[in-house]
């Protein structure tokens, strides 16, 4: 049976020692990030989705404190996508080694982005539902899914709306469409973000109902071992 109760609340940030080294290396990747990127008006539109997540977790800290857990999978996927805005998406030297190890057309570092957001964020979206949506049961699952490939197609369109406001070069450079046009419709539609959070929501599901259950044999075990014998009388 899946667990419907609430994730561990997490501690708040002064009183924190994880949280506050996990900010520390993540400002450390953001300002290598920010020094000496491959296209300084590409960095500045990229970081627009890191300062307004960042900005979002400040304020509402004292009132919704995530898990140790969602914030080190915020800052995984933060950092995954300040590499890619120091080195613009399409020329990630990581993604152009695949590209020419696998013999793909294009460097896939974006779209790779693109599966670890559905990845990283099911679990801080599920804390959401749990604790502030009150939803439960098979819908604090549905809901956190549902809401990554509503986020990844909204934030599709704000690229391109993005794009068009600066000069063609930098607009192209910023969507990473690298020769496609229809590149931002095949992330939203089949980048798989949207597998990938349900993936991760059905592995913790199966992961809670494996530890119930060892829990449960558990407790029974010791139960049955201090449940004390029936006394057994001879007949008369």
């Amino acid at each position: 049976m899946v667990s419907h109760a609430p994730p561990h609340v997490g501690t708040p940030f002064p009183r924190n020692p994880f949280l506050r080294r996990l900010a520390l290396v993540y400002g450390v990747v953001w300002l290598w990030a920010a020094i000496a990127p491959w296209d300084r008006q590409t960095w500045l539109l990229e970081n627009g989705l890191v300062v307004a997540v960042v900005a979002l977790l400040a304020a509402t800290h004292r009132r919704f404190v995530f898990s140790n857990l969602s914030y080190l999978l915020i800052a995984l996927f933060l950092s995954l996508h300040v590499v890619g805005s120091h080195f613009t998406y399409s020329a990630v030297p990581l993604g152009a080694w695949l590209q020419e190890a696998l013999g793909l057309e294009r460097n896939h570092y974006d779209r790779v982005v693109h599966l670890f957001f559905g990845l990283f964020l099911a679990y801080p979206l599920r804390e959401i539902v749990l604790r502030v949506v009150h939803v439960h049961r098979v819908w604090s699952y549905v809901v956190p899914v549902l809401a990554i490939l509503a986020l990844s197609s909204a934030y599709e369109i704000l690229e391109s709306w993005a794009a068009l406001a600066v000069n063609p070069e930098v607009g192209i450079a910023f969507v990473g469409a690298q020769g496609d046009v229809w590149d931002a419709c095949r992330r939203a539609v089949h980048h798989a973000a949207l597998c990938r959070a349900a993936r991760a929501q059905r592995t913790r599901a199966l992961s809670g109902m494996v530890r119930r259950r060892a829990a449960g044999r558990l407790t029974w075990a010791r139960v049955r071992r201090r449940t004390p014998a029936p006394i057994r009388t001879s007949p008369p």
